[in-house]
């Protein structure tokens, strides 16, 4: 299979809802596969497994301000159910908007909320002793990176380099860290448009743009373009363009069982495709790039 950018494959799909044979891939939606020339990936459940619990981290911390910045009565056990389902809701945003959620619940409860700001550097503060274990491990040869990606993400990111595809990678954690983490897990050389990430000026990045700004930079059909994550932020981003969008079920290890429809919700978002991982992504590729 030596499927180009240009094909002159006019394919739609049919018999949506489905598994392919002897897969794991579900197609949901019918597509116009054959003209991919772009993908943009999502990073944290997606590619890396760096940041995986990273809500066992956020809720804790997000109550603990709750509890010392107002005078509630309610209970951690009611907070913290309060927290999970708003953190879990905003997931795929960029952290800062979680952080506005918690000041607002602070307000809510009578409560001087601190800046955004002040509440994401304290919520990365407490995350990096997790992070930074890793990513001394993978710096010093320690720790293989392959535990740390999502299955199989290598190769199709391999696959898609050999077939001259253009990837970018976009994700809602700030591009500092995601870029030295690209790096760290052997995957920063793939994306050959470019790794954007959150900005201290939150409004001067979100996925959307990066869409965007590929589709009019490219004079790009929606067919043209696919998009890969597993937050239901950039599969509707995906749809809003007509991208093909390609949703990763991936298993996240966190105590407040957070995501575990994440199947049903990318769905719901509007995936064309579901996959658990990228075990199967020759067939993948084999079906969005016919011979």
């Amino acid at each position: 299979m030596e499927p180009t950018v240009q094909t002159t494959v006019q394919t739609t799909v049919q018999n949506a809802s489905h598994t392919l044979n002897g897969t794991a891939i579900e197609i949901h939606r019918d597509i116009d596969i054959g003209h991919i020339g772009h993908v943009v990936f999502d990073f944290d459940g997606t590619i890396s497994l760096i940041r995986d619990g990273w809500q066992n981290v956020m809720v804790p911390m997000m109550v603990d301000f709750l509890l010392t910045e107002t005078d509630t009565s309610e209970t951690r056990a009611a907070l913290e159910a309060i927290v999970v389902a708003f953190v879990d809701r905003l997931t795929g945003k960029q952290t800062i908007y979680q952080m506005m959620q918690l000041g607002e619940e602070i307000a809510r409860r009578g409560g001087t909320p601190q800046e955004p700001l002040a509440y994401k550097d304290a919520y990365n503060r407490r995350l990096l002793p997790v992070v930074e274990a890793r990513i001394a491990g993978l710096a010093a040869g320690t720790l293989s990176a392959e535990p740390l990606r999502v299955p199989m993400s290598l190769e199709f990111l391999q696959s898609l380099r050999d077939m001259d595809i253009t990837c970018y990678l976009a994700s809602g954690t700030d591009v500092e860290f995601v870029r030295n983490e690209a790096e760290l897990l052997g995957v920063a050389d793939f994306f050959n448009g470019g790794i954007f990430g959150a900005l201290r000026d939150y409004q001067k990045f979100s996925k959307a743009m990066v869409i965007q700004n590929i589709l009019s930079d490219f004079g790009l059909r929606g067919s043209e373009l696919l998009i890969v994550g597993d937050g239901y932020v950039e599969i509707e981003n995906a749809k809003a363009v007509g991208a093909i969008a390609i949703g990763v079920a991936s298993i996240e290890d966190n105590v407040y069982n957070m995501n575990a429809d994440k199947r049903e919700r990318l769905i719901r978002a509007g995936a064309d495709i579901i996959i658990p991982d990228f075990r199967d992504g020759a067939r993948l590729l084999e079906y969005l790039f016919p011979c």
